[in-house]
């Protein structure tokens, strides 16, 4: 039986009983959480560790336009959303239900997901579909999640790809910026792939620099230590960026960068 992880937004139990109760008469298994508005805690966590200890085939958000217009679950609907992918493969189905047609347009880094109305009666045979169907999506040629708790605080890693676009699925440093008030990276390391390194010695490191991009200014820290394809950069952010930034170091300044918007 394929498993449903359903996050609703708001706690609107007779919805969730009610849908749940559809995707049951549908062959489905729904599992799932109410969505805790908490990001100084990330909350959203222990809803991500849930989903993958479930072996979820898909991820179903119950939304509403006043709980999805709200910046911080925008914000940690996209962390999870990155974790998901990086966990799951790019390819991993997320769902949007929404319970009206003033759907409210998503954060670019949550996306892409299916987006599917409550009142059309075609919704529930779609995510059965989703749920059988082989995950299909190309990643990009970088990896992007995000890791921590309460105690350890919020920290973002990336890195290059083995056999990315760019040919060589090394970086020869970073670049890491963030926009937004109130958000700022406090920490910076490079260690191996999956896991916040114990130590970390950085090379040519600095902190501080101001960037634009995309109409934001976000204020960056980097290295120059190589980031090779079983390496990340981690760097430790307090506050919810609006958007984060990053590119490869480069002495010339061709690297493109890369920016996710958050909320």
């Amino acid at each position: 039986m394929k498993t449903v992880w359903i996050s609703a937004l708001s706690k609107n139990e007779p919805r969730v009983a009610a849908v749940s109760q559809v995707l049951k008469g549908y062959g489905l298994e729904p599992k799932g959480h109410f969505w805790i508005d908490d990001n100084e805690k990330m909350a959203w966590r222990a809803a991500f560790d849930s989903l993958l200890e479930a072996r979820a085939d898909v991820w179903l958000v119950l939304a509403d336009s006043d709980a999805a217009t709200k910046p911080s679950v925008r914000y940690a609907l996209s962390l999870m959303a990155a974790a998901l992918r990086e966990a799951r493969g790019y390819g991993f189905p997320i769902v949007v239900l929404w319970n009206d047609a003033s759907a409210a347009d998503l954060p670019p880094a949550f996306l892409p997901a299916t987006m599917l109305l409550e009142q059309k009666a075609s919704w529930p045979a779609k995510i059965v579909a989703k749920a059988n169907m082989p995950a299909k999506g190309a990643a990009p040629d970088y990896r992007f999640s995000v890791a921590g708790d309460e105690r350890l605080g919020q920290w973002f890693e990336l890195g290059p790809r083995a056999n990315s676009g760019s040919g060589t699925g090394t970086w020869h440093g970073v670049v890491f910026g963030v926009a937004g008030e109130g958000a700022e990276i406090n920490f910076q390391a490079v260690g191996p792939q999956g896991g916040l390194p114990e130590k970390t010695v950085l090379e040519f490191a600095q902190e501080g620099m101001k960037l634009q991009a995309g109409g934001l200014e976000f204020t960056a820290w980097a290295v120059r230590n190589e980031v090779s394809a079983t390496d990340s950069y981690y760097a430790r952010v307090a506050g919810s960026p609006q958007a984060v930034l990053f590119l490869p170091y480069s002495e010339d300044g061709e690297a493109e960068a890369t920016v996710l918007r958050l909320s």
